[in-house]
């Protein structure tokens, strides 16, 4: 009993021993395999920054296979009694991790992402593309990696004790742990110094989350929360600089027809509400001109919405525009060719995006009595104060921006006349007991009835000024409005990216045009090259300053349309909607955002989003 236990406890010693030599060769080449990172990312042009590249390459690879070890090897060492089932026990998960780390660096290498549910299916996707055709190499990598890790194994073995008399392992072991450590500890510095050298280099490696303590220091006195708020937007100025919009100079074949551009924004409108019984003016307009039926918007919320709306390019890109401080394309060459601007909002441009990223005070206050009148914003003084604009007009041809806001603001009613009841103003006044969902339904069409009115107002009025047949008028909404038709408990506006959230009227008159009603999908995104090409006559192509196509075109190979924000990537289809999240989790649900469990994304489909979110961000090399 006792020479028995005396043998297995050797033994254990021994594989425990040889465990912690072959870890530490693998950690090697870890670190080698591991350069493929650093090579593909951005170099530190600091020496702080490259001394974090080094620390953490050599501290995050040495705990990855060092934890490898701890959580597998080190407790097998004391299950499997046989030296040699254990030894190739432990090549058979090297093998396994080298090859996930080979798959994760051609991922990163290809599509600048680390595995995820999403970058698995992109690689076993049968769809040909530049990530899956060429990691077939794999098939030949992994028996070199099963060869190499059996000669290691086998080596470390036989020259167990000769390792063992080194006395080495204490000197390694603090090598990578101070390495480990020290680039945690500066991350901590650097994330709350801002300092970018080392933030940026967040995401080099898989499997990395850098420790931060913020919190922590604000709690003991060591930072001060304003002040780093301070510096970060300074920062975010600073780094800004890093985007090209457009990608190159815009060339022009001419100065284009002059003629005046009217947008008509009606804030929260979904698709469907233009009919004959909620909107009949709107609806008979529609049928006169160009209605576009499949139309998205670039987001569920206001910001993304009009973003897509003015620059023609995804939500996404919204941030870098406002620290970049680059105002639309699309507006700058209305200025360059002398047009007249008319802003006019039913609540004076309350979101912050106008003032942030389209137009300036002076701009918005040159065209209303904001500071002068007394009475509250409403759309009937907005379109009061635009008539009022429109006769002062001269021969300059003229761009005009009016915001309605009464769909959107439908739950607080208003003093126009309740068509569809029960509404939320008559279950007050009756005390009707009745579905508070068909209160909110019926209360939403009483004020898409009475936007409606406001737009024969405005139509009228260039009627009778005979300005339309040489005026664009383009009728559209920023997002729609979902009143819980998809089951989830959502509500409004900014909650999913649903048909009902989404999808949004478009209604064009364009006088060279006939009427026509166009059921291929468009987006937001196609408005501003429209308007760039047909009335500003831009030679450049589209792709040079938006993400969108013209109107114009009927490309029956476009089968999709971007939309999304900051956190979240959507691809709209007519069967199918997919949603991508930052951390490359995919979702795919059907034609009424219901979950599709066994749904996959198209592999082209999303190589080539990948490719759009990112092509502003490549680095001007002129």
């Amino acid at each position: 009993m006792v020479t028995s236990g005396t043998q297995y406890k050797d033994k254990v010693s021994q594989l425990i021993s040889w465990g912690h030599w072959f870890s530490f060769f693998n950690i090697i080449a870890a670190m080698l395999l591991g350069t493929r990172y650093i090579i593909h990312s951005e170099w530190p042009e600091t020496i702080l920054g490259q001394l974090y590249l080094v620390l953490s390459w050599v501290g995050h690879f040495g705990f990855l296979v060092f934890a490898i070890y701890i959580l597998i090897l080190f407790p097998a060492s004391f299950i499997i009694p046989s030296q040699r089932v254990m030894r190739f026990f432990g090549v058979l998960i090297a093998t396994v991790g080298f090859t996930a780390l080979l798959l994760d660096t051609h991922a990163y290498q290809t599509v600048d992402l680390h595995l995820s549910p999403l970058v698995w299916d992109l690689l076993l996707s049968g769809e040909k593309t530049d990530l899956n055709t060429s990691w077939q190499y794999l098939f030949v990598v992994v028996p070199v990696f099963f060869l190499f890790e059996l000669v290691l194994s086998e080596t470390i073995w036989r020259k167990l004790r000769k390792l063992s008399r080194k006395r080495v392992g204490g000197p390694i072991a603090l090598i990578f742990g101070l390495s480990f450590l020290s680039s945690h500890l500066l991350y901590i510095w650097a994330d709350a110094n801002l300092y970018h050298p080392i933030t940026m280099q967040r995401s080099n490696f898989p499997l990395s989350y850098p420790m931060t303590a913020k919190s922590f220091m604000e709690k003991h006195g060591l930072l001060d929360r304003q002040e780093y708020k301070k510096r970060q937007e300074k920062q975010g100025v600073d780094e800004s600089d890093q985007i090209r919009y457009p990608i190159e100079k815009l060339n022009y074949s001419d100065q284009g027809t002059n003629q005046n551009i009217l947008f008509i924004m009606i804030d929260g409108l979904r698709s469907g509400m233009v009919n004959a019984e909620t909107m009949p003016y709107l609806s008979r307009f529609a049928q006169n001109n160009l209605d576009y039926t499949n139309h998205y918007s670039t987001g569920n919320n206001n910001r993304n919405g009009i973003f897509g709306l003015f620059y023609g390019l995804p939500g996404s890109y919204s941030n870098s525009m406002q620290l970049a401080k680059k105002q639309p394309i699309l507006l700058n060459t209305l200025a360059d060719r002398g047009y007249d601007f008319g802003l006019f909002s039913g609540d004076d441009f309350n979101s912050p995006i106008y003032q942030d990223l389209l137009f300036t005070p002076q701009e918005i206050d040159a065209s209303t009595t904001a500071k002068e009148r007394s009475e509250k914003p409403s759309d009937h003084l907005a379109i009061t104060e635009w008539d009022q604009w429109l006769t002062k007009e001269t021969d300059k041809p003229w761009f005009s921006y009016i915001e309605l806001t009464a769909v959107q603001d439908f739950e607080e009613g208003g003093s126009y006349v309740a068509k569809f009841s029960p509404s939320i103003g008559s279950k007050l006044k009756h005390n009707q007991n009745v579905d508070s969902t068909l209160l909110l339904r019926n209360s939403y069409r009483n004020a898409a009835f009475h936007v409606d009115q406001q737009l024969e107002k405005i139509l009228t009025q260039l009627k009778e000024k005979e300005l339309l047949n040489n005026t664009i008028v383009i009728i559209t909404a920023n997002h729609g409005t979902e009143f819980n038709e998809t089951g989830s408990n959502t509500w409004g506006a900014d909650t999913n990216f649903s048909q009902y959230q989404i999808k949004v009227p478009l209604i064009i008159h364009w006088p060279e045009h006939s009427a026509q009603q166009i059921s291929r999908i468009t987006s937001h995104l196609d408005i501003v090259p429209t308007i760039m090409e047909s009335v500003l006559h831009v030679a450049s192509t589209p792709s040079n300053y938006s993400s969108g196509v013209s109107l114009f075109e009927s490309d029956p190979s476009r089968r999709w349309v971007l939309a999304g924000d900051d956190k979240n990537i959507v691809v709209v289809r007519q069967n199918n909607t997919t949603v991508v999240d930052k951390y490359g989790n995919y979702r795919v649900y059907d034609p009424n955002y219901q979950l599709k469990e066994e749904g996959k994304p198209k592999l082209s489909t999303l190589m080539q989003v990948m490719h759009e979110l990112k092509r502003f961000y490549q680095p001007n090399n002129n």
